[in-house]
């Protein structure tokens, strides 16, 4: 039994770098590089799920599809990277601090449980749950303000909501109409939503591998030799796709009020009780799911693309043994 434990825990230790084993400066500067073109590759899927989100009853698109040729039919191509420039300039620094918190936070709690001598799966779940979460709440006093600039900026003009000159028009605007506070405006649901999913989604990606792992049993065949790099980016690949689709079926509720408060007009300014009023009003319970496919698929490709970019960034940044 010992023995089976033991080249299981080795097979999932070769594919894990950890934070001490890193070149830091090469990890963020190419990080920075790295993660910006994964998201432009899938920054249109944000744009598509929060329109779906903030949707009125009266307006007709109803769905991805019908979004998504909208878009086309007014702005072109470039009508799909609306607030992209903003998104991009906060993501990074708001990155380099979730990665250095994630990975330090990891280590420390990994400590932490090793004497209540836990299974692997449940240590790696519950540590890179309290990883997850403390590196977001770490970076909401960054991600937030970009949040709702980039978010206004998604739905200027769309079902009658305001049109901006740029991010610069944006924040000048709210800040006349709501002082500092304006760029704040759903901080609380931002915190109570992107926590508790990073939480859930770091926890079922650090689980899923070793669970994965053991399904394959990979240690009993080839013991005492490292797996493939094709059987590790796979292993990979399907634990970040479990994570993903884990967290956004549980947190887009949460999600759908929040992007509706964020991107109100400033003469509105709903309460989070208004909203949630008026989306059981429009579309009964199911109104809480809406952009439910986009942001399924989203979280799942954007998991699952950054996991592997992430994972293929420490391979690359490991220090020489």
């Amino acid at each position: 039994m010992m023995d089976t434990a033991k080249s299981q825990k080795d097979y999932v230790g070769p594919t894990e770098i950890n934070w001490d084993k890193l070149e830091k400066t090469k990890f963020f500067v190419v990080g920075a590089g790295l993660f910006t073109g994964v998201t432009v590759a899938l920054y249109p899927i944000s744009v598509v799920k929060t329109r779906l989100q903030v949707a009125s009853a009266q307006t007709g698109e109803r769905n991805a599809f019908s979004v998504i040729k909208g878009i086309l039919k007014t702005d072109g191509v470039l009508g799909l990277y609306r607030g992209f420039g903003t998104s991009v300039a906060g993501a990074i620094p708001a990155r380099i601090i979730f990665l250095t918190t994630l990975e330090t936070t990891k280590v420390a709690a990994l400590r932490m449980l090793e004497p209540f001598k836990l299974s692997e799966p449940t240590q790696a779940a519950i540590a890179s749950g309290i990883a997850g979460m403390t590196a977001s709440l770490s970076t909401q006093t960054v991600f937030v303000p970009v949040d709702v600039i980039s978010q206004k900026l998604m739905v200027q003009g769309y079902s009658g909501h305001t049109t901006y000159n740029g991010g610069l028009d944006v924040v000048c605007k709210i800040l006349k109409a709501d002082g500092i506070r304006g760029l704040y405006r759903g901080f609380g649901l931002s915190v109570m939503t992107y926590s508790p999913s990073s939480a859930v989604w770091w926890a079922s990606y650090g689980s899923s591998q070793r669970v994965i792992w053991r399904l394959v049993n990979q240690g009993s065949e080839h013991e005492g030799s490292a797996p493939s790099l094709w059987s590790v980016v796979s292993v990979q690949a399907a634990g970040g796709i479990f994570a993903g689709a884990t967290a956004s079926c549980i947190t887009t509720p949460l999600d759908t009020i929040k992007t509706r408060l964020q991107v109100m007009g400033h003469e509105k300014r709903p309460s989070a009780s208004q909203v949630v009023k008026s989306l059981i009003k429009d579309d009964g319970w199911s109104g809480f799911y809406r952009g439910l496919g986009p942001r399924f698929f989203s979280m799942s490709a954007w998991g699952t693309s950054m996991i592997l970019a992430y994972e293929y960034l420490k391979r690359l940044c490991a220090k020489d043994e």
